[in-house]
């Protein structure tokens, strides 16, 4: 099973190159292996969670995570008014499984990467809400979803896309102050 994926939206174009230059000897302080794909991607393994102030968490329990460039990004059908300027390149961190401890280590690999980037944070969907799923979608729980995230400092933005036929919906783009609150947050979790 496929676990959680987040966006990490960059603002000045690297070639991903560059950015595995800055990532991978940073990631092998604390990762193994930290291995390139023949695409490209980066797969690792988080050996000693620590570094991203994760005491408690056992590396055993969670599975492998993966680093790539998001070739769609940025997209002609999405709304980037909410931004001095749409992002120039996106990258795709994810989690290889599911499950409560790899939402957390992802969302903590996201933060030091963000960080690290000077990025903003894409989470694939609404946080708090549903996956919508056939179209349906409860205002209630869409109103909790806006409550919950406007509840939280930092900043965040809603991002409207293009679903196909004439239909719109929106993911959350939220900064690092954004997300270290929801990590802090007691229902913290990514969207799946």
């Amino acid at each position: 099973m496929s676990g959680p994926a987040v966006g990490l939206w960059l603002f000045e174009r690297y070639g991903f190159g560059d950015v595995l230059a800055e990532v991978v000897p940073w990631l092998e302080t604390f990762c193994e292996p930290v291995e390139t794909g023949t695409g490209g991607d980066l797969a690792f393994w988080v050996r000693d969670p620590s570094p991203l102030g994760l005491r408690d968490l056992d590396p055993v329990s969670v599975g492998g995570f993966f680093l790539s460039e998001d070739e769609y990004l940025p997209a002609d059908d999405e709304e980037y008014s909410a931004f001095p300027a749409p992002p120039v390149q996106g990258l795709v961190l994810c989690a290889g499984c599911s499950g409560p401890e790899n939402h957390r280590l992802l969302g903590h690999l996201a933060l030091a990467m963000a960080r690290r980037l000077g990025a903003l944070v894409d989470f694939d969907g609404v946080l708090g809400h549903p996956v919508p799923r056939n179209e349906t979608r409860d205002a209630a729980d869409l109103a909790r979803a806006r409550a919950l995230v406007a509840s939280l400092p930092g900043k965040v933005a809603e991002v409207s896309y293009d679903t196909g036929g004439t239909g719109r919906w929106f993911r959350h783009v939220g900064d690092v102050e954004f997300l270290a609150a929801w990590l802090r947050h007691p229902d913290f979790h990514l969207v799946t």
